[in-house]
């Protein structure tokens, strides 16, 4: 088949995230089938305009800020340019609203919706744009299988009146080969915490540094490593200094993967205290690497956590209760390798392989059943 993907950015972006990481995970198993795969996505500084990766063929056009605009345009030229048996589109911040430039089988990847979050990320004004873009969705989509990553998405988008029968539910992977314990690699000597993922807003890392500044009270010997880059950096470096934990929180910065596995595998424990989330892939990768996991009860992310047995859920912006389940896991040994052994048992269940086996299945059968009218 010949395929044509869109979504906001490709893996090699430095913006991207999770969202990246699942599509072309997926994509490039299926073009390892002899499928042929064109992926459509924005441009960042320094980016080559076309090249081959793993098998795809990544055209970028317009910048992170423009893309929504210059999207159909480009859309519209390679539709010409190809012979193509199905698009896909991936609602990865605002809808692309594709069905409007073309009338061929689509497939719609849907990570996770913003709504009303995007307020806790962005001005009023950007939030709006993208809240009011999100609307229509039912309308324009309706009648279109939609793959969906987590059941909390599902459940967004049946109350958006879309049709149960319509979104499936394919979850995540991990890379087994990649993400696991290594007797090399021991537990940190002391208690330590580890966030890791994009620093934006809506990510709500400074709930977790309020309730580490609690847990220290307790156990004076823990730390916290915050992994990753993004706007919201300066803040909560400021954040650190104002609550005089400068010598216990380390901001490493951007790491590349080897080091983000081994990071994963010496902590104590992982936490995610987002708002909103489609899935939690950090989690599964956390407990494949033999790290318990606490995350905020929120779509998304509690859909990756069995409480109890991978690691445990506190309501969102409940700060002392975070700072309780930090408390809990690093001061009891026993809870600990509980939790380690439930989530390495738990993280086995998720496959790219059996992901992408599920997409190509998905995709062959929006294919067969042919044009729209």
């Amino acid at each position: 088949m010949n395929i044509l993907a869109l979504n906001w950015e490709d893996l090699s972006n430095p913006q991207a995230g999770g969202a990246e990481v699942h599509l072309q995970e997926i994509l490039k198993r299926i073009a390892r089938k002899g499928h042929n795969i064109t992926l459509l996505c924005s441009g960042y500084p320094g980016c080559s305009p076309t090249e081959i990766v793993e098998g795809l063929k990544i055209v970028r056009r317009g910048s992170r800020l423009n893309f929504n605009f210059v999207a159909p345009f480009a859309l519209k030229s390679l539709l010409k340019e190809g012979n193509w048996d199905i698009v896909i589109e991936d609602i990865n911040k605002i809808p692309f609203y594709t069905p409007l430039y073309h009338k061929l089988p689509l497939l719609v990847v849907i990570p996770h919706l913003f709504s009303d979050s995007v307020f806790k990320e962005i001005n009023f004004v950007l939030g709006l744009y993208i809240y009011l873009f999100e609307k229509p969705i039912r309308w324009f989509y309706k009648g279109f299988k939609i793959m969906v990553i987590s059941e909390s998405t599902k459940e967004d988008l049946v109350k958006r009146r879309l049709s149960p029968d319509d979104v499936l539910v394919v979850h995540c992977g991990i890379d087994h080969q990649h993400y696991v314990p290594d007797p090399a690699v021991a537990k940190d000597p002391f208690p330590s915490v580890i966030y890791l993922g994009r620093l934006k807003k809506y990510k709500s890392v400074d709930h977790l540094l309020e309730a580490f500044a609690f847990t220290v009270k307790k156990i004076p010997d823990a730390r916290l490593t915050i992994v990753g880059e993004g706007d919201f950096k300066e803040n909560l470096i400021g954040l650190t200094k104002k609550l005089s934990l400068e010598d216990k929180i380390e901001f490493t910065g951007f790491v590349d993967e080897k080091e983000k596995v081994k990071r994963l595998q010496q902590a104590w424990v992982a936490v995610y205290p987002s708002l909103k989330e489609g899935w939690g892939l950090t989690n599964i990768e956390a407990n494949a690497c033999g790290t318990p996991v606490i995350a905020s009860n929120v779509p998304g992310l509690k859909d990756s956590v069995i409480p109890d047995k991978t690691g445990l859920l506190y309501e969102y912006g409940d700060i002392p209760k975070l700072s309780e389940c930090l408390t809990k896991i690093l001061s009891d040994q026993d809870y600990r390798e509980k939790l380690k052994q439930g989530g390495l048992v738990w993280a086995k269940e998720f496959s790219w392989d059996v992901a992408a086996e599920k997409t190509h299945q998905l995709i062959e059968t929006v294919v067969k059943a042919g044009m729209r009218n």
